[in-house]
């Protein structure tokens, strides 16, 4: 079926907007959304709130939420979500597009609402955003049954800023609302589309005198910085092309809300030092701060709003408690706090802690100004000329005029004063935005080029690089280097390396660069393996390499078979790593002029001949190591891997002799710590869970058990949550205290090195919540039994952490779980705080992570804190109980049991 309309969907953290116009021309309109607005009451509205309310079984009849068509949603959406959220504290979900940009948690795990109890039914960010796709595209249905959506040419709108994988994600959504075939767009290009649209028949005089022009897009959940250039053709038309964009900020409305929320927390919490609302609590807060902000700040508001919190038989609110807040209040938290007035070459200032509130990782400095200076700064070239704001943050006449004043005043002394492009309706602008690209695609709009913002390089040794795609380069068209050959590895992991370059220099494809000559800057690797395609062999292939940018800003690679060009792989880097991948990324990779020797020794011992090694030599390679290599602790991150590479090839000779084993378990471990970190230890994690089914050949003795454990242990991190929890069931039986009878014994030997199997459990921070509960229950027993267990509290404080070392949050304890425990250590252990190993746990056990959800009642870690001062325990310790802080190298070797590679940063686990 032929397309009838073009769709644009804004997607928003706090509002879903439906746009659309008819192929066969028309104007851009809004859809009208019907939704349940109350009980038994459903209208259609311009804006679905992006908000599901999760009601407790029998809460609404079937009355009471009735639509215009056949729904099996078991939530409610929009308008009525947030008056129920209101109502009932708890049970909403919002801000589901923040949590599906969020690195860290497993974004298709039930999570949502954050920190709600157990009672209440949990969604994935990934099927909340699927929902409201779900709902507009029933609703479109309903109202257009000729045409169905799935059958409209739909574009959906993402931040610029999103990585790949959240961009993925929001295909999958769309996928799984029933819209399996959508274009995507970046939200401030769609901003300044629609702006465009509507000046199409007059835009060269619209655009006189502008050359660069700055869009800042700050919507509920982020802030957008895009940079578009403005060029005349020969005709005097306006060319415009995106030629910058800034990192991704999980920074906007949300934390403004939540900064008045915090601000007027004393006053509804009475006063009392320490006192703070929890979780549920300061959600509906920070709803109720965002609707008396609106108002205070619409035009004609008035000077004071009654903020008006809801009781719950909460022991700091026992009934409803209301405050003031005023027009004053708001201008000095949010325009001073937000768009502070800041010098041209001002940089976003550093946290000792990430900020985290209902589980998200909001951006450490709030000054949106700030974040604006340093995206130009990096930028480089002129200072925009003009400036086009967009989301719902600049209703607010007093935050856009703080914002232009700031950039009026980095202009040059004498020039003129930036110019504010007049905006439409910015609540709507992204989704008309969406439709206007749409018909510029089919040529009946004005188009903005999306070239390369940067250049690209394949990084060569001797520290050359290969230029894959010019500076400039337009989206969609791939450029082949077919004048260079390359030989790849098929069936093997390969890697590859990026630098990029935001100047200019002028290089054509296939060009040589010197890139130690500054200005680049090098970007995460992505490695994978490229299996054969069907008949062809595995091992080396020539192959030429194409390259093009995508409509949505992600650099594309194909590697050619030169000799077949059926056989094609495609590889897509992400190109918007975080600060520290790409800070890891800048060291140089300096090969250890003994490594090959230290291979070779490796190669001995495991080789395909035993070639005359004796069991002396074996028992001795690590130290043989060591003495060629430095002592193993120096080891840095690249050395690791490769002697890792050595060991898994001599993998199936690891059951030569006892002591074959025993050093192949220690070496791999060492080397592989902690299972993730570089591109390729998914790929390395995969080869060795294929060894734990065989398990132990030698399995009479104990310290072979004691390595194999050690060996799991310090490489659990890139182990999924399904196969922890299949070796936590495996072991559980001998986990148990002594005579206690919950688990059957396996079958099979006998496991030995308990010391060793209660680390690897708790290492294992992935397995269900209920089985953390359980060891840790186990754990105490066996504390109250031999209390100077070092192993046990070790054990016990990673399992009880607030704040895991890989895992995502949802896997963290309850707090009331944590408390019980404490509580526990308190009356049978009172010198905890005396006893390292103890002091250590309880420290994990109550260390602040800034989420409600997950911190214990700040007035039991604040005595908690004392104790630990009281007696002299690491100034460290209780610091970390009192506030967010980030664990120095020394506790965070205590906590993995070893330290981690140098030179390996961490940027999430898998």
């Amino acid at each position: 079926m032929r397309a009838e309309f073009r769709i644009g969907i804004d997607l928003g953290t706090t509002h879903t907007v439906l746009a659309f116009a008819p192929v066969e021309g028309g104007d851009i309109q809004v859809f009208p959304i019907p939704q349940s607005i109350a009980a038994g009451e459903v209208a259609a509205r311009p804006l679905l709130p992006s908000l599901r309310f999760h009601p407790a079984e029998g809460a609404l009849a079937a009355a009471d939420l009735l639509l215009p068509w056949p729904s099996d949603d078991w939530g409610v959406l929009g308008a009525f979500a947030r008056e129920l959220g209101q109502q009932t504290p708890g049970r909403l979900v919002a801000s589901a597009k923040s949590w599906l940009s969020h690195p860290t948690v497993d974004r298709t795990a039930a999570i949502l609402p954050w920190g709600a109890p157990d009672e209440v039914p949990k969604i994935s960010p990934l099927d909340a955003s699927a929902s409201y796709l779900h709902h507009l595209r029933l609703a479109w249905d309903h109202a257009h049954p000729q045409a169905p959506m799935a059958r409209q040419e739909v574009v959906l709108t993402v931040p610029a800023s999103f990585d790949e994988g959240a961009r993925q994600l929001t295909l999958q959504a769309a996928e799984r609302a029933g819209l399996p075939a959508v274009h995507l767009i970046e939200e401030p290009q769609a901003a300044f589309y629609d702006w465009v649209w509507h000046r199409r028949g007059d835009l060269a005089r619209q655009l006189a005198g502008t050359r660069r022009l700055l869009v800042v897009d700050v919507g509920g959940g982020t802030t957008d910085l895009t940079l578009i250039d403005v060029a005349l053709d020969a005709q005097g038309r306006p060319q415009l092309a995106r030629t910058g964009v800034g990192d991704h900020l999980v920074l906007g409305g949300d934390n403004m809300d939540l900064a008045l929320a915090r601000w007027i927390e004393p006053r509804l919490s009475g006063g009392a030092p320490g006192a703070r609302l929890d979780a549920i609590q300061l959600a509906q807060l920070t709803q109720r701060c965002r609707g008396a902000k609106e108002r205070l700040l619409a035009p004609g508001g008035p000077a004071e709003a009654t903020v008006t919190l809801q009781g719950g038989g909460s022991r700091l609110i026992g009934g409803a408690r209301s405050a003031p807040l005023t027009r004053a209040d708001v201008d000095r938290l949010l325009v001073d706090g937000f768009f502070p007035q800041v010098a041209a070459d001002a940089v976003p200032q550093r946290a000792r802690g990430a900020l985290v509130e209902f589980g998200l990782p909001y951006a450490a400095d709030a000054a949106i100004t700030r974040h604006v200076a340093a995206f130009l700064q990096r930028q480089g070239g002129p200072l925009p000329d003009a400036v086009l704001l967009n989301g719902g943050v600049f209703h607010a006449a007093a935050l856009r005029e703080r914002l232009l004043a700031t950039l009026d005043g980095w202009r040059p002394a004498g020039a003129p004063p930036i110019r504010l492009l007049d905006g439409t309706a910015l609540d709507a602008a992204v989704a008309r935005g969406a439709v206007a690209y749409a018909m510029a695609r089919a040529g009946s709009a004005p188009r903005i080029r999306s070239g390369a913002a940067r250049a690209y390089y394949l990084v060569l040794e001797d520290s050359q690089g290969i230029c894959l795609l010019p500076h400039g380069a337009p989206e969609g068209e791939e450029v082949r280097l077919d004048s260079r050959r390359f030989s790849l590895r098929l069936g093997r992991p390969v890697r590859f390396n990026l630098a990029t370059s935001s100047a200019d220099r002028h290089h054509r494809p296939g060009d040589l660069a010197a890139l130690d000559d500054g200005g680049f800057q090098r970007l995460p690797p992505i490695a994978a393996v490229l299996h054969p395609k069907a008949g062809a062999a595995a091992g080396q292939v020539q192959v030429l390499l194409g390259s093009r940018i995508t409509e949505v800003g992600t650099l594309e690679m194909h590697c050619v078979a030169a000799d077949d060009p059926r056989q094609r792989w495609k590889l897509e880097f992400q190109l918007r790593g975080s600060a520290q991948a790409q800070e890891a990324a800048d060291a140089p990779v300096v090969a250890h002029p003994r490594l090959p020797q230290a291979l070779a020794a490796i190669g001995r011992v495991y080789g395909d001949r035993k070639q005359g090694v004796d069991a002396k030599e074996v028992r001795q390679l690590r130290a043989a190591l060591e003495r060629l290599l430095g002592e193993r602790g120096t080891w840095d991150a690249p050395l690791l891997r490769a002697l890792f590479g050595a060991l898994l090839q001599g993998a199936r000779r690891r059951r030569r002799t006892l002591q074959h084993e025993r050093t192949w378990f220690n070496l791999a471990g060492w080397t592989l710590r902690p299972g993730y970190g570089d591109p390729l230890d998914g790929w390395r994690m995969a080869q060795m869970w294929e060894l734990f089914g065989p398990g132990i050949a030698h399995s009479h003795d104990a310290q072979q058990w004691s390595e194999w454990w050690t060996l799991w242990r310090r490489i659990a991190g890139g182990l999924d949550a399904e196969q922890q929890q299949m070796v936590y069931e495996a072991v559980a039986y001998y986990l148990q205290p002594g005579g206690a009878t919950d688990i059957d014994r396996p079958d099979g030997p006998p496991m030995l090195a308990l010391d060793e199997l209660l680390r690897i459990a708790a290492a294992f921070e992935r397995i269900d919540v209920a089985h953390k509960a359980q060891f840790g229950g186990w754990l105490l027993q066996r504390l109250q039994a031999t209390p100077a267990d070092p192993q046990a509290w070790w054990a016990l404080g990673r399992v009880g952490a607030r704040q895991p070392q890989y895992a995502s949050a949802h896997h963290v304890l309850p707090p009331a779980t944590a408390q019980a425990w404490l509580a526990r250590i308190a009356r049978e252990h009172p010198d905890w705080a005396r006893h390292e190993p103890a002091a250590f746990a309880v420290a994990r056990i109550a260390q602040a992570t800034g989420d409600r959800a997950r911190d214990l009642p700040e007035a039991l870690r604040l005595q908690l804190a004392d104790e630990l001062d009281a007696a002299r325990a690491a100034p460290s310790w209780a610091a970390m109980v009192r506030e967010v802080t980030v664990l120095d190298e020394a506790d965070q070797r205590r906590v993995a049991g070893d330290a981690l590679p140098a030179g390996l940063v961490l940027v999430g686990a898998p």
